[in-house]
Parts: C-alpha cells; sequence; structure tokens
C-alpha cells in the first residue's frame, strides 16, 4: 500500500462522472477542494537514515496506517463530482513522512498531536539534517508552491479529512465533523495566532470560514440523517493550511490597500521586507524570521544590516498605523468582505466510507456512504451560496 514511485508533490486528480453544477455562475472557478493526509508516497531518498543505513519497512508501517487519512481522496472525489466541479487537488507525499498542515520543522516523539511539525515520527529521528532539509525544500515549499496560485481568488476551499471510529474512550465519534475553529484561541485572554505576527487582529482568528457556510452543511447532513459534530474531536492547528491562509491573505489584502493609499512605497526595500515578513505564513524564509526577531524580540540585526532594519522596522510601525487607522477601519472592511474567503475543514469517519481490515488498511471503499455525504455537503454549499451568502450576516 506504500508507494515509493516519484510523483508531483500536489497532484490533480479529476473528478468521475458527470453532475449538473449547484453552483450559481457567480462562483464558478471559485471553490476548490483538497486532500492534504492521504498520500501513500516515500520517496527513495528517505529510506536511508542519516548514516545511510536503509530503514525496514517495520520502523514505519505501523504509523504509515493510523497517520492516513484512508479514504480521503474517495470523499473529495465525489465532492467535486457533486459539485460540478473538475477534480480536486491531493498532497502525494505520505504523511507519516511529512505533514503538510503543519509548520515546517522536526517533530520530537514528545509533542502532542497539535504541537508537531512537518516531519513527522519516525522520520524526524531516522533522518539526517541534510535529508530534511531537503524533504522540506522539495515536498513542503513544492506543495506550497503548487498551491499558491490555486488558491488565490477561490471564496471558499473544503479540506477532506477522515478520522477513527471511536475516540479513545471508546465512544464513537460522529460521522462527520466540521472545523473552523482555531487551537491557541484563549477566551479569557484574548491571545491567538502566536505563530504569527501580533498586528493580525484577535477579531479575525476564532474562526477560519463563515460560521453560516457551516451551519449551512451542518444543517443539510443532519436532515439527512447524518449526525454531525462541530469542531471535535479537536481544533484546526496554528500550522494547518486554512489558518496559515487566513492570515496570508488578511496581509495580502492589508497590503494592496496600503500600496494603493501609498504608491511611494512600492520601491521601497524596507515596505519590502515587511510584506514579505507579514506574508511568511509558512516560516519559510530565514530574512522573514530575523526581521520578525528584531521587531518582536528585540534581538540585534544582523551584522551589516543595521540600517536596513531599522528602516524596516520604521515602514512595519506605518503598516500597523495604517491597520489601527479610523478605529481599525481596514479590518472591519476585510472582515465583513464578500471577497473573504471561508477555509473549512471537514472530518469524515473512516468506517462509513471504507470497509476496514483489522490492521486498519481499508480492504474495500464503500463508495455509497461518500456519496451520500458528499452529496448532503454540496447541497449545504449550493443552499449557502444562493441564500445565504448575498446577505452576509455580521457574524463574520
Amino acid at each position: 500500500m506504500i508507494s515509493h514511485r516519484e510523483r508531483a508533490p500536489l497532484e490533480f486528480v479529476p473528478a468521475e462522472g458527470e453532475a449538473t453544477s449547484p453552483i450559481p455562475d457567480a462562483y464558478q472557478g471559485r471553490l476548490l477542494i483538497d486532500v492534504v493526509h492521504d498520500g501513500n508516497v516515500i520517496p527513495e531518498a528517505y529510506l536511508c537514515d542519516f548514516e545511510g543505513r536503509p530503514i525496514p519497512r517495520e520502523a514505519y508501517a505501523e504509523r504509515f496506517v493510523t497517520e492516513r487519512d484512508w479514504g480521503a481522496r474517495l470523499v473529495a472525489g465525489e465532492l467535486a463530482r457533486a459539485l460540478g466541479l473538475e477534480g480536486f487537488y491531493s498532497v502525494s507525499i505520505a504523511r507519516v513522512l511529512m505533514d503538510f498542515g503543519r509548520f515546517p520543522g522536526s517533530t520530537t516523539g514528545v509533542m502532542g498531536h497539535l504541537r508537531r511539525y512537518a516531519i513527522n515520527h519516525p522520520f524526524s529521528e531516522l533522518l539526517g539534517h541534510e535529508q530534511k532539509r531537503d524533504l522540506l525544500e522539495t515536498w513542503y515549499d513544492g506543495v506550497s508552491a503548487a498551491f499558491d496560485g490555486r488558491v488565490r481568488g477561490r471564496l471558499i476551499k473544503i479540506a477532506i479529512h477522515t478520522y477513527d471510529s471511536r475516540n479513545n474512550n471508546g465512544t464513537l465519534r460522529p460521522k462527520v465533523s466540521l472545523i473552523n475553529r482555531v487551537d491557541g484561541f484563549d477566551h479569557d485572554s484574548g491571545v491567538t495566532h502566536t505563530a504569527f505576527d501580533p498586528i493580525y487582529p484577535h477579531i479575525l482568528g476564532e474562526f477560519t470560514a463563515h460560521r453560516v457556510l457551516r451551519d449551512r452543511i451542518s444543517l443539510t447532513l443532519e436532515r439527512g440523517g447524518i449526525g454531525c459534530g462541530h469542531d471535535y474531536p479537536y481544533l484546526l492547528p496554528e500550522g494547518s493550511l486554512e489558518v496559515r491562509g487566513q492570515v496570508w491573505t488578511f496581509f495580502d489584502w492589508v497590503g494592496r490597500r496600503f500600496t494603493q493609499a501609498h504608491p511611494e512605497t512600492l520601491t521601497d526595500p524596507a515596505f519590502h521586507m515587511v510584506w514579505e515578513m507579514l506574508l511568511d505564513t509558512n516560516h519559510r524564509s530565514t530574512d522573514s524570521a530575523a526581521l520578525r526577531a528584531y521587531l518582536h524580540r528585540f534581538r540585534r540585526a544582523p551584522a551589516g544590516r543595521e540600517r536596513s532594519f531599522r528602516a524596516a522596522q520604521q515602514a512595519y510601525q506605518e503598516v500597523c498605523e495604517f491597520v489601527k487607522k479610523d478605529d481599525w477601519a481596514v479590518v472591519q472592511d476585510f472582515r465583513f468582505s464578500p471577497e473573504r474567503p471561508s477555509f473549512l475543514g471537514i472530518e469524515v469517519r473512516k468506517d462509513v466510507v471504507c470497509e476496514l481490515g483489522a490492521d486498519g488498511v481499508p480492504v474495500a471503499p464503500r463508495v455509497e456512504g461518500a456519496r451520500e455525504i458528499a452529496d448532503a455537503v454540496a447541497s449545504g454549499i449550493s443552499a449557502y451560496l444562493h441564500e445565504d451568502r448575498p446577505a452576509r450576516s455580521a457574524a463574520g
């Protein structure tokens, strides 16, 4: 079940079958479906450890099974069909090796599920430094670059995941769970998104999708007899594409409005440094990390770059003042804009869409189960676009 063949980091998977699109003409081309945890590729370059010794299959085979979102591609394909889309996008690399839904880095064995980094255990302990750097540069950055042009301009991005049928205590999970709340959002302190720049407004941080969209889908599922939970059994990690995408979209929004108001800054290197830092939501830029530390941790500028970092500090202050101007007007414009995208995660129980063997590996797909859920989700999205979105509520 494990593929070692080289494939593109992000693959387009055509939908099978024909369906009349329930999406209004105004929204054609503005929906995207993706799967990030149903890949099966472990490239040969990472099947030897840091000393060049082959990594035995048994070292990772069990975690390959438990980490993979079995059936997610099946559900995504059915949803693409039901929405009349040409297909969906799928990350090909196996999650046991690298998880694109986390920040770049190497996981240690003591990290909890939501605190992990992209390079997963046990490869995080078996691979050497150069292998890890190559893995992130080739696959993490490769997926990121491929996603970049495909996410821009979308109004709704649906990420399909699957989860185990039961919790650790044996209780049965709902057939579907809709996830759009962010881990790290603290109602008592108001602290949110500590991984991003502090000028990202708290008011934008609690949800990654319009709640009416989530509730429309939930209502449609429940009416169809499909039990639906919300933000269960966990919240979105800060390193997820949904959270990173929301933060990136906001700073891109601010950047376009700032440069419209101050066109003279377009060619200013100091402002270029600031926008590069704010848009570095993947945490892959060394220069951005240095500027972030200079601004917020009061570290020294790199030798020979003191003047440019001081200029960037002044530019950053001007951007902060722009964001806070007129009682945070640009934030309110973004918050209620019909162009603000919704990024929603959908978890589907594995046993609903797969017949699983004793080892947890699917022995057969359950197409009808996947189709029933996909049709209900598509119906909810259609109702939202036809009835709710033209009159978006102030709930955000």
